[in-house]
Parts: structure tokens; C-alpha cells; sequence
């Protein structure tokens, strides 16, 4: 039953996502106790969202993760720009938006776990060929791990808001960047900085105003996802289990 499980999840991963060496594998199917992720599809175009790496001692890793709102108000177009990761045997390196903001300190723990308002958790990890069922807040399980150094890509987020209000809205929470042992290299909050992030699109033609206008609140803390970025193979075998239950 084992390998029939597994067999499923390689026949389904069409899309390269490094992982590392043993790490488990995705199960298509799986989704979050509230369902799959919904499209976003009211955004007011012209709304950017960034976070800038701040310079630290511990870490040379630096750049920026920006989220524009697309111009037809469904998702969001990210562009990345990151370089200065450790040595590469640390990785694969992964990113994820995570709920709660940095604070004054700068203590990227402190953002607890993934965006996952639909409380779908890390095991197993997400199948890249069905990004409605990932965690929201995970871009590098649905858009792929970092791939070099420096690292530059862009993408079309489907599952992201840019409006206050929704659950799946990031301007108000954090950038996380991290090793495969889940060690969190540098992180960042994002900060308006384009347009009007206040309203919804709903339904009208969508239009920023192109001034950096609102503000944004400090979500309340969610705890229906996990709080690790990296599961072993003992947690993904126990997953299995659990789906012969």
C-alpha cells in the first residue's frame, strides 16, 4: 500500500521542486481541513507589496520580494531578487510567507509558522502540480525552491491578496527565507509601497491609484499550521499511515 502511495505522488510531480536527499515526498489529493485554496480574483491593480533582507551579521544574504497585484485583479506577480546564500550543501534553500510580522528585534522566529488560512499543515509537502492545495503562504513548495545565487525569478501567485481584510492578504506579515534543516537565514517584513492596499477590486475594472496610502495591521497569531518548514522521514511515513486509515 506503501508503494502504491508513493508510486501516485511521483506519477503526479511534473514540476521540478529540489528537495533534499531522503526528504518525503508529495501526495497528490492531500488538502487543508478547510478546503482548497480559493483564486483571488478582486485585487485593485497597482497595489505592490516589498520586503527588503535587512543587513545582518549573522547572515549575507540580502535582496527583495515584491508582490504586485495583477492588472486583471486576479493573484499576484511576484519578483525576487535575492543573493549571498551559504554554502550550497546547506540547501535546498526555500521561502515562505509566514504569518505573523518580524519584530523591532529582528527575530525571524517570532513569525511563527506558514500563511495557511485554509489549515492545511507541512506534511506532506506541497505538490507543486496542484498549488490550490498547498499552504498559501508557501511560494518556493508551489513556484520552486531557489535554484542559484544569485537568485532572480517571477511568477503569477493565483492564492495571494492584496486587500486587507481576506486571510489570504500578506501585507501585513513577513518574508522567510531558510535552509533545508529549517534554519532561517534572513527575513523581512512586507511594507506598502505602490498603491492603495485598502479595498477590493469586487467586480469593478480594476485601478491603483498609484499612491502608497493605508495601513497595515498586525494580523492576529494563527495557529492551525505547523510551526516547521522541514518534516523527516519518520513524519511523512506516519502521514502515510494515516492515510490507510
Amino acid at each position: 500500500m506503501y508503494s502504491a502511495i508513493l508510486a501516485t505522488a511521483l506519477t503526479g510531480l511534473t514540476i521540478v521542486n529540489a528537495q533534499a536527499p531522503g526528504a518525503p515526498l508529495p501526495v497528490p489529493g492531500v488538502t487543508g481541513r478547510l478546503g482548497d485554496a480559493e483564486i483571488v480574483d478582486d485585487n485593485v491593480a497597482g497595489v505592490t507589496y516589498t520586503a527588503f533582507l535587512p543587513n545582518r551579521t549573522t547572515s549575507n544574504l540580502r535582496g527583495f520580494v515584491a508582490g504586485t497585484s495583477n492588472a486583471n485583479g486576479t493573484g499576484v506577480n511576484f519578483a525576487i531578487s535575492v543573493s549571498g546564500f551559504p554554502d550550497e550543501s546547506l540547501g535546498p534553500f526555500m521561502y515562505h510567507i509566514h504569518d505573523q510580522p518580524i519584530p523591532a528585534n529582528g527575530n525571524c522566529t517570532a513569525a511563527l509558522a506558514h500563511l495557511d488560512p485554509y489549515i492545511r499543515g507541512e506534511v506532506p509537502p506541497c505538490d507543486p502540480t496542484h498549488p490550490e492545495t498547498c499552504q498559501s503562504g508557501d511560494l518556493s513548495g508551489k513556484h520552486g525552491n531557489v535554484s542559484g545565487d544569485p537568485f532572480n525569478t517571477a511568477y503569477l501567485d493565483l492564492y495571494l491578496s492584496t486587500h486587507q481584510g481576506p486571510a489570504s492578504f500578506f501585507g501585513n506579515r513577513s518574508i522567510v527565507f531558510h535552509t533545508r534543516n529549517a534554519t532561517r537565514l534572513n527575513c523581512a517584513n512586507f511594507s506598502l509601497t505602490s498603491g492603495n492596499g485598502t479595498g477590493a477590486n469586487n467586480g469593478n475594472t480594476p485601478a491603483g491609484n498609484g499612491t502608497v496610502t493605508g495601513s497595515n495591521p498586525v494580523p492576529s497569531p494563527f495557529t492551525g499550521g505547523a510551526a516547521v518548514t522541514f518534516v523527516s522521514a519518520g513524519a511523512m511515513i506516519a502521514g502515510l499511515a494515516a492515510l490507510m486509515l
